[in-house]
Parts: C-alpha cells; structure tokens; sequence
C-alpha cells in the first residue's frame, strides 16, 4: 500500500535521485539562487525570495529551474511552491510551469 510506495520511493530518492524542471515563461521574468534561497522576479513590484528546504539542490539555467533531491515527496511539495508564485495564465502563458505541462489558451478578445 502507501507505505511500500513510500520505501520505494526512499529507495529510488538515494541510488538515483529525483529531478523536477520548472519553466519560466515571461518578459522579464527571471530566477537566481542566492544562498539558500530561489529569488524569483515574476512581474510583481517586488523580488519573491523563497527558502530551499533540507536536501533539496536548486539550479537555475537561463529560463529553467533544476530541482534535485532524494525525498520525493519533499521536492513535489517544493516545486508546487514555486509554481504557485505565479501559475501560467491562459492567455499569453506566462508564468512558471513544470517541464512538459501543456498549459491550456484561451482566446482573447476580438475587435470588431
């Protein structure tokens, strides 16, 4: 059940290791690690700094964020975090999404 899925998965997290890939889609938008912490400008006034937790390494390369952990539960949790600062809007698809989510558009306004 959920307790063999967990030791198989603590398993996996030490002799391989878990990766989760964020895209950041946006004029503008960046990240930077800073110490210990994800500094992201995502268009608000001001900079979102977020602290890494325990055991999980952060990278970021140009429009990409790298997560890297043993505990998978830990980096998902981590991830949905860092996405939830600013989801990808339907329109113009900005904001930050996983690697290989498809974000749905919508249509904007028609002028007549």
């Amino acid at each position: 059940g959920t307790y063999a899925a967990h030791l198989r998965n603590m398993i996996t997290g030490v002799t391989e290791g878990y990766e989760k890939i964020l895209q950041i889609e946006g004029v503008g938008y960046r990240a930077e690690v800073k110490g210990n912490e994800i500094v992201l400008n995502v268009g608000f006034s001001h900079s979102v700094p977020l602290a890494i937790p325990e055991g999980i390494s952060a990278e970021v390369v140009k429009n990409e964020i790298k997560l890297t952990g043993t505990d998978k539960d830990a980096l998902g949790q981590f991830a949905a975090n860092v996405r939830k600062v600013k989801k990808p809007e339907p329109y113009k698809g900005k904001g930050i999404r996983y690697q290989g989510e498809y974000i749905i558009r919508k249509q904007g306004k028609k002028a007549v």
